[in-house]
Formats: structure tokens, sequence, C-alpha cells
């Protein structure tokens, strides 16, 4: 059977069934007769419908699975711990495609991607299970009242949500999307509930920026202990926006405009609830030209994935890692020579944190290479949107010494290749060194700079 899910009448109804495309040997599932190829139905006379339904029904100490076989059904109970899982696999972790997104944002970056480049790379996705599986955000747009209600039942926590603006008429035109302005409703109904979110807003010079942000700052301050924090960054504009909404950078004076405006209004959130609520992505402090705040201000780094307190974080792990001066030089006493190449956003810190290196061990050399982004525009800076071709064409010709260092954003997630399709392996060749993907923090960066393994 090809497909993952097949869908069979029974009467009036229609019966939908999972199919079953490994069972992991010496499990729970392998030792009751589960075998690859067949086809789950219900999990105590639940339907399972996708990963949610999966999750949620199995998270039981007796279970009956109901499944079916040559078009035979039959089921298989079994006890077993409460979480443990039972060693099924499945054609997708969703067990179901992929929602795609029906908003037309106007910031959206897939728009602003050129042609040519390889399929998945155009395809937006806005399903709320990526959310629980891997924090992605959703701007709920694509979610009924099944769904959320659902939600709501599983009792799934957190929910990541692109909220943008909290004014519907204003949401439906940055969506390009009629339910956007309704669906804002459900953050009440997840807030009653007692589940927690976590909010982002893309900033549009001209649209949600201003009086709306301070708008939405307020309201969004209402769902609070339930909404546990809020990024606000600014919206990625590439070269490639023929034909779109015109939107512009926000200058130094208008980033450090945005700053002043977040910074007083989660100081008063901050002396009334103990959390500031509200925090502002690196670039944002990076275009104004201010420095960068202190690790306190973060309360955690609950928004680091998002930009926030990113480049705080690998000074501080850097400073904490780099404080045993006598070990790292025990570690490293042959001559070494590295490179690290890097996005325009990060080039002044990783300059900085490799001169620390240098101070302490001079016979380590580090050339550290800022890299301009020619192929989305030079407006993009961060490292996670480099390619392999400005890299390679950037790079060309310079010293590298033994291993040329890379941000692992750099690539697609768990694989080695670049956005624009070129592989580690074929940069390798291509600039007669070795790279090496390093984790975002600064114990990893540290270890990848003295030639460690694994991260001190």
């Amino acid at each position: 059977m090809a497909h993952e899910r097949k869908c069979i009448r029974r009467g009036r109804g229609e019966r939908k069934m999972v199919r079953i495309t490994e069972v992991y040997p010496g499990s729970l599932a392998a030792r009751h007769g589960i075998l690859a190829g067949d086809f789950l139905v219900s999990i105590n006379n639940s339907p399972i419908r996708d990963v949610l339904d999966y999750r949620f029904y199995l998270a039981e100490r007796s279970v009956t699975l109901h499944l079916e076989r040559n078009g035979e059904t039959f089921a298989v109970s079994m006890r077993k711990g409460e979480y443990d899982d039972i060693g099924l696999s499945f054609e997708t972790p969703l067990m179901d495609k992929k929602q795609r997104c029906k908003n037309g944002c106007v910031f959206c970056f897939i728009d602003q991607n050129p042609e040519g480049m390889r399929e998945s790379i155009y395809f937006k996705d806005d399903d709320s299970r990526l959310s629980f599986l891997h924090g992605n955000y959703i701007t709920m747009t694509n979610m009924t009242e099944e769904d959320v209600a659902r939600i709501v039942k599983m009792r799934f926590s957190p929910i990541n949500v692109s909220i943008h603006t909290t004014n519907p008429e204003l949401r439906v035109k940055m969506m390009k999307n009629k339910n956007a302005g309704k669906v804002l409703s459900y953050l009440r109904t997840f807030a009653d509930a007692g589940l927690s979110i976590c909010g982002q807003i893309v900033l549009c010079k001209g649209l949600n920026d201003g009086a709306e942000l301070l708008r939405s700052m307020q309201d969004l301050s209402e769902y609070y202990p339930a909404l546990t924090s809020v990024s606000i960054v600014p919206a990625g504009l590439t070269k490639f926006r023929e034909g779109l909404y015109p939107l512009a950078d926000f200058s130094a004076k208008e980033a450090a405009a945005v700053i002043d405006t977040v910074e007083a209004f989660s100081e008063k959130q901050r002396e009334k609830t103990g959390s500031r609520l509200f925090f502002l992505a690196d670039e944002l402090y990076l275009k104004a030209g201010r420095p960068l705040p202190e690790e306190e201000y973060y309360e955690g780094y609950p928004q680091i994935e998002n930009g926030v307190g990113m480049l705080r974080a690998l000074r501080e792990e850097f400073s904490f890692a780099i404080e045993d001066a006598e070990s790292l030089r025990a570690l490293c006493t042959k001559d070494r020579e590295i490179s690290i190449a890097t996005g325009v956003a990060a080039y002044p810190e990783l300059l900085a944190l490799s001169q620390r290196v240098a101070a302490l061990l001079p016979n380590v050399k580090i050339n550290v290479y800022k890299i301009i982004n020619k192929f989305f525009g030079e407006s993009i800076t961060v490292a996670g949107l480099l390619t392999g071709k400005d890299i390679c064409e950037q790079l060309e010709g310079k010293p590298l010494g033994d291993e040329l260092l890379l941000s692992k954003s750099t690539l697609r997630a768990g694989e080695s290749v670049f956005l624009c399709g070129m592989t580690v392996k074929e940069m390798e060749e291509r600039l007669g060194t070795q790279v090496r993907a390093v984790e975002s923090d600064g114990d990893a960066l540290l270890s990848a700079i003295l030639g460690c393994a694994d991260p001190m």
C-alpha cells in the first residue's frame, strides 16, 4: 500500500486509518504481533487521524488498538507505562500531510525567494500540530472550532502563535486572509483553558509599528500569565520583492524608536507582573547601534529561537567556557589556524570572542570573515540565510587554515546542504579545507576553535 492513509466506507460513515511503516524489533508492539503494513484504526475506540490523536490516546496504562490487515480487522490489548511508547513508526511525523498556509502575508519570506530553488523552499506550512512537535509558529487561520476544542481537550501546550497585531482589520490586511481577525478570539479560549501561549510579532514599518504596536502590547498583556512571552522581530526583506507589498527596512533612528517604545512598556509590565513579557530581537539593537541588554533582561531566553538574546547568550556561554585558561592551554598545545565565516550581524561579536581566545592562546590563529548576503540582498544580515555560493565566492583565495567554522543554522535541518543546494562536501572541495558546522552556543564554539570533537 503506497499511501499512508486510507478511508473505508462503513454504511453511511467513513473510517480513516493510518498505515504503520515500521515496528521496532523487541518493542511492545512487536511482541504483540503488530506488523509493518498494518493499518491503525483506533486506540481505546477513539479514531486515530494524526499524531495528536495517537499521542493523546496512547498515554494510558491499558490500551486496545484496533487494526486492519489484508482487509480484516483485529484488536490488540496491552498494558504499559503511562507515557511509554509502544514502538510504531509512520510515514511522516504528522501521520498526515502538512497543512498548507492559506495566508498571503505582506512580509512572507517565502514569497521573497527567487525562482529556481528546490521545491521545498516554496512550501508554506501553517500547521498547529507542528507547533507542538517542533515549536513552529502558527497564525491560527487554518484552525476550526473543532481544532481548538481538540487542543483544549488534549491540553497541548505551549501554543506558538504568530500574532503580529491585535487589530482585527489590520491583521486581515497584513495576512490577506478574511479569517485572520476573528481567529484572535482563540487566544482567549486557550488562556481561559490554562494553556501556555508564546507569541511573535513580525514588525513591518508603517503597518503594525508605532501606535499599533502599543495597542498590541496593551491587548496582549491582558492574557498574562497564560501568554508567557512575545518576541518582536523586524520583517526580513530580500531583494526579490518585485510585485509584492511595498515594505522598507527600519533605519537606525526608527529601530531606536521601536526599542524605546517596547522597553518602556515592558518595564512597566515587569513592575506590574514580574515579567517583561515583550522582548526585542538582537537585530533591532544592532540596527540602532545600541548595546545588547544584559543577561537578566532576557528572563531565561524564552524567545532565543526567534533571535532574541542569541548573541548575549553566546557571549555569556563563551565567557564561562573560557574562564579556565590553564585548562585551555593544556588542551591546545599545537599550533592551529582556523577560520570563522558569519553574517554581518554576528561578525562584531564573533570577532571580539576570537580575539579573547587569541590573547590567551598565542599558538591559535583565528581568521574571522564577514560574509555579505549577495544572494538575498545586503539587508539580510543573519548567518542562517547565507548560501554556500556566497560563502565560497567571498572566501576563495583567502587563508582558511585547518578548518572553516560555520553556524549550523546555515544548513538545512538534519542535513549537510545549504540553501542554494550546495553540500558541505562540495564546499570543502572548492575551498580546499575542512568545514565544520557549529551549534549556536558559546561552549560549542570554543570547542570547535580548539579542535575538540565534543563541547567542553
